[in-house]
């Protein structure tokens, strides 16, 4: 855990699950774990692990081998890469969200709708990608 007053400038790689509630500017790598932006947690960085859960602010790319959750009082500004991408309602995001390796995107569909192809049908995010999840 990094605490709520602990400030990191730099290359975080860890081999156990790991919860940041301060301020962490660089890169942060988990290989095989999870990682937990918590609520009060700040982070400036690059970011790749097994699973990633933000409550709080995140600014740079995120990639989740498994999926990436960004919860009711998560803000992100950057792109994201996983398998699945989870948006609870309220959650904030601007960026890209890519989700390769999905075979639905990967078949061709018989003339999708406008409204799965619109960037529009999501309004409290830019996220209108067909499979992303919205839990509320």
């Amino acid at each position: 855990m990094i605490g709520s007053k602990v400030k990191v400038t730099g290359d975080i790689e860890s081999a156990e699950d790991l919860l940041i509630e301060g301020e962490v500017n660089g890169t942060v790598t988990l290989a095989e774990n999870e990682l937990v932006i918590g609520n009060s947690g700040r982070v400036s960085a690059d970011i790749e692990a097994k699973t990633v859960r933000i409550e709080g602010e995140v600014q740079g790319d995120i990639t989740g081998r498994e999926r990436v959750v960004i919860t009711a009082s998560g803000n992100v500004q950057g792109n994201v890469s996983a398998p699945r991408v989870m948006l609870e309602d309220g959650g904030r995001f601007k960026g890209s969200i890519d989700m390769g390796g999905s075979k639905a995107a990967a078949a061709p569909s018989p003339s999708p709708s406008p409204k799965t192809a619109s960037a529009d049908t999501a309004p409290q995010a830019k996220a209108g990608v067909a499979g992303v999840e919205k839990a509320s």
